[in-house]
């Protein structure tokens, strides 16, 4: 493996993208048990070896100023991290505190944006609600609590050299396009954009370019998660909740499933879309080997992305199965 990431091996993506890879591939927060073989290095080695150019934080990394040493000694920049907020639940000035702390912690790494996802009523992490008709709706006065308090966040964020990114998610109270539209709507576009996630869109709206053309112009950072049809057929007739069905096999990494995504790269690329697209797909690592998938998603992008290819449906089409999945890479020390 390579000890640190060789710009001159990256992924160079001649449309000015950056692309990197979400750490949830080696570990999940949600349910810490999974990947918890996995550390901050086993993930810094891999994305450094893959070439992959940052990531995101997480839950399991250690301390702040490990992080930044280990990162900057394997080149892998820090972009982002989740940040859960209870607006709605709590009101603006509860969250301001904690939420300051995260923006505090983020430009000490060197990150540039901050991924918001309001949790009132969220059903996302609860392991017996079925996340395909189940999801927490907003009163039209609780819409306008939202929006007036992202604007206040975003303000925040800015002060720290930040930008507030809407993650539109399943089981939360902003899953489907016109839930989507109307944040951006009702939210300012100098402190809130938006979180694109094609994974999200397509389980939570059945459409992938429909949200991606209605919010263009708020997109400041992408996540590409494909979906694999036969375990989202399962897990919809199973009524599996969001945490079984990805643990089913649910979402994979780009080129493993139905999305075809040279739609929405190029829909990016055309609208002036400068900024990082991470990879992303939450899998038992035990199962889907880290190393493995992130090998198979760089492939893809540059085979079918970073070539000139022909523009296909809208919600693509149905690629091969997944084969048997790879066992945990063994680790450099």
């Amino acid at each position: 493996m390579t000890f640190r990431l060789d710009p001159a091996t990256a992924i160079n993506d001649p449309n000015g993208i950056a692309w990197g890879m979400h750490p949830i591939t080696w570990r999940n927060d949600d349910i810490p048990e999974v990947g918890a073989f996995n550390t901050l290095e086993d993930m810094l080695l891999d994305l450094a070896d893959v070439g992959y150019r940052g990531t995101e934080c997480a839950g399991f990394f250690p301390p702040k100023e490990v992080v930044k040493e280990r990162a900057e000694a394997r080149g892998i920049a820090i972009v982002a991290q989740w940040y859960s907020a209870f607006i709605v639940r709590e009101g603006v000035d509860a969250v301001v505190p904690d939420f300051t702390a995260a923006c505090e912690y983020l430009e000490y790494l060197g990150a540039t944006r901050i991924v918001v996802s309001e949790q009132t009523g969220s059903v996302q992490g609860i392991r017996d609600v079925c996340i395909f008709t189940n999801k927490p709706v907003l009163a039209d006065e609780e819409w306008t609590v939202l929006a007036e308090g992202l604007n206040r966040l975003g303000e925040i964020a800015q002060d720290h050299g930040l930008e507030l990114v809407y993650h539109h998610h399943l089981g939360t109270v902003v899953q489907t396009k016109e839930e989507t539209i109307r944040l951006m709507e009702m939210t300012d576009p100098a402190r809130t954009s938006l979180l694109f996630d094609t994974g999200h869109a397509l389980v939570g709206d059945g459409d992938v370019m429909g949200m991606l053309e209605a919010t263009i112009d708020r997109v400041k950072h992408v996540h590409f998660k494909d979906v694999c049809p036969d375990k989202m057929k399962e897990s919809r007739e199973a009524e599996r909740s969001f945490l079984d069905s990805f643990l089913a096999g649910m979402f994979t990494v780009p080129g493993d499933g139905m999305i075809d995504f040279t739609e929405p790269y190029q829909f990016l690329v055309n609208h002036g879309y400068r900024d990082w697209i991470l990879v992303e797909a939450e899998q038992d690592p035990a199962l889907a080997n880290p190393h493995e998938y992130a090998t198979r998603a760089r492939a893809y992008i540059e085979g079918a992305l970073l070539k000139p290819c022909p523009r296909r449906g809208r919600r693509g089409r149905t690629r091969r199965r997944r084969r048997a999945p790879g066992r945990p890479n063994p680790r450099v020390p």
